[in-house]
C-alpha cells in the first residue's frame, strides 16, 4: 500500500502546480477577497470588510448621479397602452369600425390584424381619471398607481422593433434581441460597483406564481452577465426555503467547517500569489463569489425576515405581501434590498399577453400590481430613499389599438411594438410628467419619439454612466448597453 503521505504530497506538488496560473490571485478582486479571508489571521480580532462588491471603473461615475440604485418592474406579456396610460375617446367612436388605413398605414393584413382581415377599433375597457395635481390621466384599472401620478413620470411614446416576448424583453435587458449580451444590471455593476458587501450587486426575482399559471417562461439571459466577468451575473432569489439555491451548508458542514475551509482555499492560492504573472478573471470572480456566498449565509435570512416591518407597510403592499414569489413580495423585498444597497434588482412578473383574454386577464394583472407597484413608491418616498432609487415599471411593448379575435366582438389584443408606455419614479426622473404622445388612435408617435435604446441611455445617466463611455471589449469590438444608438431624453430628468 502506498504511503498515505507521499500521495499527500504528491496531490499537494500537483495542485500547486496546476495553480501556477493563478499566480495573480493577489490582484484585483481576488487580492481583496483574500484580504477578507485572511483577516483571521492577522490578529485584528474580525474579518476586514470585504469590498470586492464596491469596486467599480476608474473615473465613474462620470456624472453626479441622481440615483445610486435601480429597481425595475418588468411586465411581461406587453401591457396595454390603450387601457392603462393612454387614454383614446376617437376609438370609442369608432367602434364596430376598422381604425383608417389613412392612420394605420400600408399594414400587412398577415402580420397583424385581428385574424378575420379587419382592424376594429377597441376603446380602453375602463374610464381614465385626472389624478394627482398633475392631473395625469392613468385608468380606473390602477387606482393606486394613480394615487403616486405626482410622483411618476410617464412616457406615451416608447417604440420598438421587437415584434415577440424574448427577443422583446432580452432587447430592453440588453440592447440585443439576440441572447449573449450583459443585462443592464450587469453592466451597472460592471461600471459601478455596489454599495453592499453582504449582498450581490445585481438581484433577479420572479412572480413564480404568474410564470406558471401564464406558460411564460424568464431566461437567464434577461439577467445574465454576457461577456462581461461572471461575478456581474444577476443572482436570481426563488421563492420558498431555499431562495439562492446551494447557498446553505450540506448536512454535516458548519458554518465554523466552511469558513475553515475557505481559509485553507486561500492560502493554497496565497501559497503562490507571490509570483507575477497575468490575471485570470475567472479565478478572481470565484474567490470573491466564495466569499460573497458565506456572507449572504448571515443576510438573505435577514433581508427575507419581515418579522421587523410595522403593519402599516405590509397592509401597504397589500394583501399578497406575506406569499412568497408573488409580485407584493418581491417589491418589499425589492425595497429592503435596495435600501441595503444592492444596485440593480429586476423583478420579472408575466400575464399581459392577452391575446384572447383581454376582459378577464387585464383587471387580474392590474390587481396583482398595481398596489405593490404603488407601495413600492410611496415606501421608498416615506423612508427617504425615493430621490435616489430609480423605479422603472416596463414592458416589452404594448397592445394593438385594434382588437384581436372575431371582428364583431373582438376579446384581445395583438403585440405592438410601434407605440406603447411605461413609467419611472424617483431617481432624478421627473414627477408629475408626461412625455410624449400619440395620435388619437394611440397607432402612431405624434411627439417626443423614445426608442428602447434611448432609455437605456437615460436611464445610465440618471445613474452618472455616459452610455457611449461605459464599453467592454470583446472578440475585437467595444460594446455597449446601447449597442450604436440612444440618445439621452433629458426632458424627463428633473
Amino acid at each position: 500500500m502506498s504511503d498515505p503521505t507521499i500521495m499527500f504530497g504528491t496531490a499537494f506538488r500537483a495542485a500547486l502546480t496546476r495553480r501556477d496560473f493563478l499566480r495573480s490571485s493577489m490582484h484585483g478582486i481576488g487580492g481583496v477577497a483574500l484580504a477578507s479571508m485572511f483577516a483571521r489571521e492577522s490578529g485584528a480580532g474580525g474579518a476586514v470588510p470585504f469590498r470586492s462588491a464596491g469596486l467599480g471603473l476608474a473615473g465613474l461615475p462620470h456624472i453626479p448621479p441622481r440615483a445610486k440604485r435601480v429597481i425595475c418592474l418588468w411586465q411581461g406579456g406587453g401591457p396595454s397602452h390603450i387601457d392603462l396610460f393612454d387614454p383614446k375617446p376617437e376609438l370609442a367612436r369608432l367602434v364596430g369600425q376598422d381604425i383608417p388605413e389613412s392612420i394605420r398605414g400600408a399594414t400587412r393584413l398577415s402580420t397583424m390584424s385581428s385574424g378575420y382581415g379587419r382592424f376594429p377599433a377597441l376603446p380602453g375597457l375602463k374610464p381614465f381619471r385626472r389624478c394627482g395635481e398633475s392631473g395625469i390621466e392613468i385608468s380606473e384599472l390602477l387606482p393606486h398607481i394613480g394615487g403616486v401620478a405626482d410622483d411618476i413620470c410617464l412616457v406615451r411614446s416608447m417604440h420598438t422593433e421587437a415584434v415577440n416576448h424574448s427577443p422583446g424583453v432580452t432587447f430592453f435587458m440588453t440592447g440585443s434581441e439576440q441572447p449573449g449580451r450583459p443585462a443592464m444590471g450587469a453592466w451597472l455593476g460592471y461600471g459601478l460597483g455596489n454599495e453592499c458587501d453582504e449582498l450581490p450587486a445585481f438581484v433577479a426575482m420572479t412572480s413564480s406564481d404568474r410564470e406558471k399559471s401564464c406558460g411564460q417562461l424568464f431566461y437567464e439571459h434577461y439577467w445574465s452577465n454576457g461577456f462581461l466577468p461572471g461575478r456581474h451575473q444577476g443572482v436570481r432569489f426563488r421563492s420558498g426555503d431555499d431562495p439562492v439555491p446551494y447557498l446553505g451548508n450540506p448536512a454535516g458542514v458548519t458554518r465554523g467547517s466552511r469558513r475553515d475551509l475557505l481559509d485553507d482555499v486561500a492560502t493554497l492560492n496565497r501559497t503562490r500569489a507571490a509570483q507575477s504573472g497575468v490575471a485570470d478573471p475567472a479565478i478572481e470572480t470565484r474567490i470573491a463569489q466564495y466569499e460573497m456566498a458565506f456572507r449572504m449565509q448571515e443576510s438573505v435570512p435577514d433581508l427575507l425576515d419581515f418579522s421587523n416591518e410595522p403593519a402599516s407597510v405590509l397592509e401597504l403592499y397589500g394583501p399578497d405581501v406575506l406569499v412568497p414569489g408573488t409580485f407584493a413580495n418581491n417589491c418589499l423585498i425589492a425595497r429592503r434590498l435596495s435600501e441595503r444597497g444592492v444596485r440593480f434588482v429586476q423583478l420579472m412578473h408575466s400575464g399581459w399577453d392577452q391575446h384572447g383574454n383581454l376582459h378577464s386577464q387585464l383587471a387580474v394583472q392590474c390587481r396583482d400590481t398595481d398596489q405593490p407597484s404603488a407601495a413600492l413608491v410611496r415606501d421608498l418616498k416615506q423612508r427617504g430613499l425615493l430621490d435616489e432609487t430609480l423605479v422603472v415599471w416596463c414592458g416589452e411593448f404594448g397592445r394593438t389599438p385594434f382588437g384581436q379575435g372575431p371582428s364583431e366582438a373582438p376579446n384581445g389584443r395583438d403585440h405592438f411594438g410601434r407605440a406603447y408606455s411605461m413609467w419611472l419614479a424617483g431617481g432624478g426622473a421627473k414627477g408629475g410628467h408626461v412625455h410624449g404622445a400619440t395620435d388619437d388612435f394611440g397607432w402612431n408617435i405624434a411627439s417626443n419619439p423614445v426608442h428602447v435604446h434611448d432609455m437605456q441611455a437615460t436611464i445610465l445617466r440618471l445613474c452618472g454612466v455616459d452610455h457611449e463611455q461605459l464599453t467592454f471589449r470583446h472578440q475585437g469590438r467595444d460594446f455597449r448597453l446601447t449597442d450604436v444608438h440612444g440618445r439621452v431624453v433629458h426632458d424627463i430628468i428633473r
